[in-house]
């Protein structure tokens, strides 16, 4: 599978598994119902966060990414839901295909 491929799914995986964390950290502690979530989410989220920081070094290899983007990459991993806005911002500014193919040619 591609590398940029599993970066795309792990951060957006990764950016749920936030939510979900979220959802079930109010849920225990404000109004106190139950604890489900944060059990849950809490692991889910942990491995989707080591998930996360090994695919971004993995595609920051791959692509030839400068330090700063793989530095921002991975903080994009610690802040609620900012893995999503990272994955867009690398897409828009990823080379197509063809430029690519024309790069090495």
């Amino acid at each position: 599978m591609q590398p940029f491929r599993i970066f795309r799914i792990t951060a957006i995986a990764e950016a749920f598994s936030w939510t979900g964390l979220l959802v079930g950290m109010y849920l225990k502690h404000i109004i106190e119902t139950t604890e489900a979530g944060v059990w849950l989410f809490g692991r889910l989220h942990g491995a989707l966060f080591v998930a996360y920081l090994v695919a971004t070094l993995w595609v920051a290899r791959a692509e030839r990414w400068s330090p700063w983007r793989t530095l921002f990459g991975l903080a994009a991993s610690i802040p609620p839901l900012t893995t999503l806005i990272f994955e867009r911002w690398v897409a828009k500014r990823r080379a197509t295909p063809a430029d690519s193919v024309a790069a090495t040619a």
